[in-house]
């Protein structure tokens, strides 16, 4: 596919850039509403989750700089879907501080043993390092200013 440039020097934006943002958007709210319903005890949330009472007190008992890293991974990701629809190329940025983060949250919460799937981690940081690949390279295309 060629890259369409438009009167301001921008290209265009192919449908394929679109259903990738949005899917995007989708996963990392998912990520943020789980963070939220976590921190706020949800127990129809922690339930559906299979998380017990003994595992919230582990987290709320982990340390803070997991936190921290925790919450630098979902709300960067979710900035960084929300900068990708907007065209911006500071989501290349968000991504990069939502992989750092996802790796500093998990760094206490898998040798603690409360993932509750050990796979998980390595899914939900793949999945960050592909969407910062997908914005470096629509930065590269010009898709994103």
């Amino acid at each position: 596919m060629t890259d369409i440039v438009m009167d301001g020097g921008a290209t265009k934006a192919p449908t394929s850039f679109w259903i990738v943002s949005v899917l995007s958007l989708a996963w990392n709210a998912f990520g943020c509403t789980d963070y939220t319903m976590m921190k706020m005890h949800n127990a129809a949330w922690l339930t559906m989750g299979g998380v017990s009472s003994d595992m919230v007190a582990a987290i709320d008992a982990g340390p803070l700089w997991g936190t921290a890293g925790w919450a630098f991974g979902v709300w960067g990701s979710l900035a960084g879907s929300l900068l990708l629809l907007a065209r911006s190329r500071h989501a290349v940025t968000a991504f990069l501080v939502s992989i750092v983060g996802a790796v500093i949250g998990f760094a206490w919460q898998v040798p603690a043993g409360l993932a509750l799937l050990v796979w998980l981690p390595v899914v939900i940081v793949a999945a960050v390092a592909l969407q910062w690949w997908f914005a470096r390279r629509s930065q590269a295309k010009g898709i994103l200013r």
